[in-house]
């Protein structure tokens, strides 16, 4: 058994009903999935701000409308162990490395997949990765998205990356194929939460959800489909997915948000094939292209990309192929 310890990110606004509650009190009913002593002890190490100021107190009386944060680490017993699995790592330094992961990878431990993950490999990459919240992950990829990741490889490095993440000082671009034919490009703005049935998914939940903003534009058009640049100015669970379902674009290869395979009227039997197997693997034709970020250690600013994979690579030749008979 191994230490790992978790970076904790709360936000809430103290409701009129604990007005004037003291603060570990507040924390306790608000975030109950966490011990009243776990609580207590960010406020005394300084990791819990009230209207973006530092509270270390626990019994600090506390008003209503105020906005509080919980930044804190938790230190948790885990099984996970090393394991000698391969990364296409385009560039390495003492504080970080930048992976291209390939579709299918799972990046963190969970129920179904207890290894043979990211992390797993992060921790037989980078031994003292143990002690990094996540093994150093600093975001997340869905398991058959491929494309860029950063992760840290010291505490001030990790530390540094996941303000520039939480500041939206990290860009990030994705290239999808998508359904149908777009005129052109645009941005979504829809907050996003947990479907309230299908407890896997994602949704847009106007009045609940959390804030999300997706910018698109065309890169090329086919027949009945196109390829999108996508960047991300929030980073919520599934959102670019959710969010190119919910203008009715949904992704290639996602029957999650889009529902069964609707093969093209007229498509090649090769396109065809294609599009049928993207859909067996439940792969999202989505591949995260590029990253820019300043470097944590020199703040330098940085900018890596990771050439379209061929299964995408060849879907987007047949697309092209379409049109040229459709043009026909």
């Amino acid at each position: 058994m191994k230490n790992l310890v978790e970076t904790i990110e709360l936000q809430a606004i103290n409701p009129e009903s604990l007005a004037g509650k003291r603060l570990d009190k507040i924390l306790a009913i608000l975030f109950p999935d966490y011990s009243r002593t776990q609580l207590q002890a960010w406020v005394r190490t300084h990791a819990v701000c009230v209207d973006q100021i530092i509270h270390t107190q626990p019994n600090a009386r506390i008003k209503a409308g105020a906005y509080i944060e919980v930044h804190g680490n938790k230190v948790t017993k885990t099984s996970y162990c090393p394991q000698a699995i391969a990364l296409n790592i385009l560039y390495e330094d003492d504080s970080l490395l930048v992976i291209n992961k390939q579709a299918g990878l799972v990046v963190h431990p969970g129920s179904g997949n207890p290894d043979q993950t990211l992390l797993n490999a992060l921790l037989h990459h980078v031994p003292q990765a143990h002690t990094l919240p996540r093994a150093g992950i600093v975001h997340r990829l869905d398991k058959n998205t491929s494309g860029l990741m950063i992760a840290a490889k010291t505490l001030t490095a990790h530390t540094d990356l996941v303000r520039q993440l939480q500041k939206r000082e990290i860009t990030r671009e994705y290239s999808a194929l998508v359904e149908k034919r777009m005129i052109a490009g645009g941005t979504v703005e829809a907050p996003i939460d947990r479907h309230p049935t299908q407890r896997t998914k994602m949704t847009v939940a106007i009045h609940k959800g959390k804030s999300a903003r997706t910018h698109y534009r065309i890169i090329e058009r086919f027949h009945q489909h196109t390829w999108l640049k996508i960047t991300l100015e929030t980073g919520r669970t599934h959102q670019i997915r959710v969010h190119m379902a919910h203008i009715h674009h949904a992704l290639l290869g996602d029957p999650v948000y889009s529902g069964r395979l609707r093969l093209p009227a007229h498509a090649t039997l090769e396109l065809t094939q294609a599009l049928r197997v993207l859909y067996q693997q439940q792969r999202p034709a989505l591949h995260a292209q590029a990253l820019i970020f300043k470097h944590p250690h020199t703040q330098v600013l940085m900018k890596h990309t990771a050439p379209i994979p061929n299964d995408m690579q060849t879907l987007i030749e047949l697309l092209r192929l379409d049109n040229t008979w459709h043009d026909d």
